[in-house]
């Protein structure tokens, strides 16, 4: 992820702890295909709060309709 973030070369959590998790994470895989507010609406059930995620993301996320370029393989 730190190759998206203009000018970061590298991240490191050394030493870092995190708390114990309490609630269920998922995990999802950006498809070739994929827009933001189909991801939205599959995991939060409506689509229309994508814009504010995109803005509250868009360090890492380019174009909204495209977010697999975003995505680094």
């Amino acid at each position: 992820m730190a190759d998206n973030a203009q000018g970061v070369k590298a991240v490191s959590a050394t030493g870092m702890t995190a708390p114990p998790q309490t609630g269920k994470v998922e995990y999802y895989e950006i498809q070739k295909g994929d827009t933001l507010s189909a991801i939205v609406k599959q995991f939060l059930g409506q689509a229309a709060v994508h814009p504010k995620i995109f803005e509250t993301h868009s360090e890492v996320i380019k174009d909204p309709f495209r977010p697999e370029d975003s995505h680094p393989r």
